[in-house]
């Protein structure tokens, strides 16, 4: 049995100097314990994480084999295929703020193109057509595909958060801001606009217009001329993707 009989360092120590110790022992094993569990819990967001990964990636190739399929199947009965319509746009502002009229100004503001080399991703409808065709002469665009999304996000992507751009360093701070819609993940960004997902709206409000550089070599120097005429403006179609690594 245990002596119930205080020892001589009980009655030394104060009882409110005991009363510290006893609560610091408390406080330190519920930091311990909750150490403990974060570390669960970030350990079983990684393998969340890299499933999700995994299921994207089976996703993008399994749509790259049947655009193949689908390609194959039509020059082997003498068709051409035609793919479906693009969903979403890489939209660059090529021109500064000189010379620009008013009603193209405001629409670059509505597209968040507030600065040259700005660039945003668009879904693209009815409205957003019709904005890209007033502001043509000022932005080149085109369809991004899943590796420039990726390098984009990843290289230079921030998100809005309270009004402040924060650098995407930690899927924490995605799943703070759309941890709701259930996108937690850089991975989860990239598959949203990639795949026009259900909650673009919520992810392109959330991610900072890019803040890209000079392309290597510049710009060819005839900015307001369109892309197919040997200017810089206009929709590149798939060659916007050549682009965005020069300036990226």
């Amino acid at each position: 049995m245990y002596s119930t009989t205080p020892t001589v360092n009980d009655i030394l120590v104060p009882e409110t100097l005991q009363k510290k110790r006893a609560a610091a022992e408390k406080a330190s094993e519920k930091a311990v314990e909750l150490r403990r569990k974060r570390k669960q819990d970030q350990r079983k967001k990684r393998v969340d994480t890299f499933k999700r990964a995994a299921t994207y990636i089976k996703e993008y190739r399994q749509r790259e084999r049947e655009e193949i399929r689908l390609k194959r199947q039509a020059r082997q009965a003498g068709n051409f295929y035609v793919p479906a319509e693009t969903q979403v746009v890489f939209v660059i502002r090529t021109k500064g703020i000189m010379k620009i009229p008013p009603k193209p100004r405001k629409v670059l503001q509505l597209l968040r193109l507030l600065q040259i080399n700005n660039g945003v991703f668009i879904r693209l409808n009815k409205s957003s057509k019709n904005m890209l065709k007033l502001v043509e002469p000022y932005v080149t665009y085109g369809v991004a595909n899943v590796k420039s999304i990726r390098e984009l996000i990843y290289k230079r992507g921030y998100g809005r958060i309270n009004g402040q751009r924060i650098p995407l360093t930690d899927n924490a701070v995605i799943e703070q801001s759309l941890g709701t819609h259930g996108i937690v993940c850089i991975e989860d960004l990239v598959h949203e606009i990639a795949t026009c997902g259900l909650k673009f709206k919520e992810v392109s409000a959330f991610l900072w217009p890019f803040k890209l550089s000079n392309p290597t070599g510049g710009w060819s120097g005839k900015k307001t001329m369109h892309f197919v005429e040997g200017g810089d403006s206009g929709n590149r179609e798939d060659f916007i993707n050549r682009l965005i690594r020069q300036m990226n």
